[in-house]
């Protein structure tokens, strides 16, 4: 039997990586379209301040998206305390630098980066969908929901972005297919959004000063960087009822840096 979770209480709406500057505004779209947002994060802190301010009974949880057992436990905790996760909004990221703020080559990248990299960007979304999707085959809802991040970088093999960054957000690319038909037959869509350059505190940390984000922008054919809104509204789109017929698509968001 599918279960509506909205017919007794809102949808419940999961959103990683909730602390950044993208995850917060995602949180602030989704509690405005009804969702009952429950904000995660790697520090309490940051959790509880991206659902700061918002009427309601939304919640926090911290976890780290790449620890197997604290995925777990939290969507165990969720689906027995708050009810079934309708939608997930899987949007942690990591990006690594060098200690001098450069891309690092490849051939210099040590094993701990390239694995840390993983680890975040796309072990933790295959964990956290895993755990979604067993949780929705013992209780279906109707119009599910699971999206993920991927990145311009990953498309065009990134300018700033590092090597492990560009191959771990290509891997949720694959990842976010393959779900996409595997949960098909559970009424469960899946799809990914790809920003480009988005004014967030990991734009910033990777450009010298302002001059080179107004040369940046100068290079994207709406002449600007774009804003966490701007994601937030296609995940808004993605998690409505009237995405219901796409699935394993990709949303750039990139005001036309990429074109395909």
């Amino acid at each position: 039997m599918v279960e509506r979770s909205d017919t007794e209480q809102r949808r419940i709406a999961l959103v990683t990586g909730a602390g950044g500057g993208i995850g917060t505004r995602i949180c602030h779209r989704l509690a405005g379209d009804g969702y009952r947002v429950v904000a995660c994060d790697l520090a309490a802190e940051r959790a509880a301040a991206a659902i700061g301010g918002l009427p309601g009974d939304h919640e926090w949880r911290v976890f780290d998206v790449s620890e197997e057992s604290q995925v777990e436990r939290v969507f165990d905790e969720i689906e027995a305390g708050l009810g079934p996760i309708a939608t997930v909004v899987s949007a942690a990221g990591l990006l690594l630098f060098q200690p001098d703020g450069q891309r690092p080559l490849i051939k210099a990248t040590p094993l701990e980066t390239w694995e840390r990299s993983f680890a975040v960007n796309t072990r933790g979304v295959f964990l956290c969908a895993r755990a979604y999707i067993r949780h929705r085959e013992k209780r279906p809802v109707a119009d599910g929901r699971f999206i993920t991040f991927s990145s311009v970088a990953a498309q065009l093999g990134g300018y700033r972005s590092s090597a492990s960054y560009i191959a771990a957000k290509s891997a949720v690319l694959g990842l976010t297919k393959a779900m996409a038909r595997e949960v098909s037959r559970m009424g469960i869509t899946v799809n990914s959004v790809s920003p480009g350059l988005i004014d967030t505190e990991m734009l910033r940390s990777t450009v010298s000063s302002g001059g080179a984000l107004r040369d940046a922008a100068e290079a994207i054919p709406l002449g600007r960087i774009g804003t966490p809104d701007d994601v937030a509204d296609a995940v808004g789109f993605l998690a409505s009822p009237q995405s219901g017929y796409i699935t394993g698509s990709v949303i750039d968001v990139n005001g036309g840096y990429r074109m395909q």
